[in-house]
């Protein structure tokens, strides 16, 4: 087994960096304004209008909808909005396509974010080179998370489109199928269409958060390995992922979280359909509200605000770094 050595004193080297004493007079090393009762009501001041707009409408909403979920509130009957507790709670539980928006909602989410993770990284090991054109090639991989979903959803239900889409188009020409797949309509092909759209769409978000802490490894560390003579799976293994690993848990967090309500897509290009063979708990929720049961689909949401909850707490808590620990 190679040394080491180079590598571990890099690695403490970068360490001492990071934890020496700021040099006298420089921004680090000057004492910090005394904090007075003015200075708190002047911090105070400038945040209130953030402050209250975002209790206004975010908060006020969103306590005003959860208590929708315990009352019988029918947009085609607002004069009885009696209490009905946990009822809305056991029709959505006992509707017969609830088994159906589950399997969807949990492969809508794995089935994307595990591609998105795996070719966002390799896009942002290959766009953390130096080469000619490198910005250019970098404004094209991220310009599509400047685009809307909903316009994402409407530009591929056009491109899947089985008379006159551009995927039908070059499979045919490429000579890999005889004859126009209907994606859309085709109850074990509308998923596979969505989750390649969606695919296609949160690479760039993976792509521009690992690039960025890609650029944040000393490159000492990469010559210290060249120099141990470790191999480029030993490197991406023991160097690349390693000093990341936060950045990538906490991407794949926010990108579970936002998948999982990101019904945007799914509704430009299928509505949930065919035969609700794309519903997900969140396109189920807007066709809830879209037929006047508010009570229901307040519900569902609060369902699906637990569920984010819970899966966020046992993520962090399984990611967390364990601090204090040799290795």
């Amino acid at each position: 087994m190679p040394a080491t050595s180079a590598i571990t004193k890099a690695r403490r080297g970068d360490a001492a960096r990071r934890g020496a004493p700021p040099a006298p007079g420089s921004a680090r090393g000057r004492r910090r304004p005394e904090f007075t009762t003015r200075r708190g009501l002047l911090i105070a001041a400038f945040m209130a209008p953030a402050a209250v707009f975002v209790a206004v409408f975010t908060y006020y909403p969103m306590v005003a909808g959860s208590q929708m979920a315990f009352r019988n509130w029918k947009l085609t009957d607002l004069t009885d909005t009696s209490w009905v507790g946990l009822k809305n709670f056991r029709d959505v539980f006992g509707d017969p396509i609830w088994g159906t928006v589950l399997s969807n909602s949990a492969l809508w989410v794995f089935g994307s974010i595990v591609p998105q993770l795996v070719i966002g990284f390799a896009l942002a090991l290959w766009l953390r080179r130096r080469f000619r054109f490198r910005g250019l090639y970098q404004a094209l991989v991220f310009f599509p998370w400047a685009i809307s979903g909903f316009l994402i959803g409407i530009l591929f239900r056009w491109m899947f489109n089985s008379e006159f889409g551009v995927v039908n188009d070059l499979l045919q020409k490429a000579g890999l199928i005889d004859e126009p797949i209907a994606w859309l309509a085709d109850p074990k092909m509308a998923m596979v269409a969505v989750l390649i759209a969606n695919i296609w769409y949160g690479v760039t978000f993976f792509a521009i958060m690992i690039l960025a802490a890609l650029q944040s490894i000393p490159d000492e560390l990469y010559e210290a390995a060249a120099l141990d003579g470790a191999s480029k799976a030993r490197t991406l293994f023991q160097i690349t992922i390693p000093y990341i690993r936060t950045t990538l848990a906490l991407t794949v967090l926010l990108r579970v979280i936002w998948i999982f309500n990101f019904p945007d897509l799914i509704f430009g290009m299928t509505g949930g359909g065919p035969n609700n063979e794309t519903q997900i708990v969140t396109t189920w929720m807007i066709k809830i509200t879209q037929q006047g049961d508010y009570g229901r689909a307040s519900a569902l949401g609060l369902l699906v605000v637990a569920t984010l909850l819970v899966f966020a707490v046992f993520f962090l808590l399984a990611t967390r770094e364990k601090r204090g620990v040799k290795s």
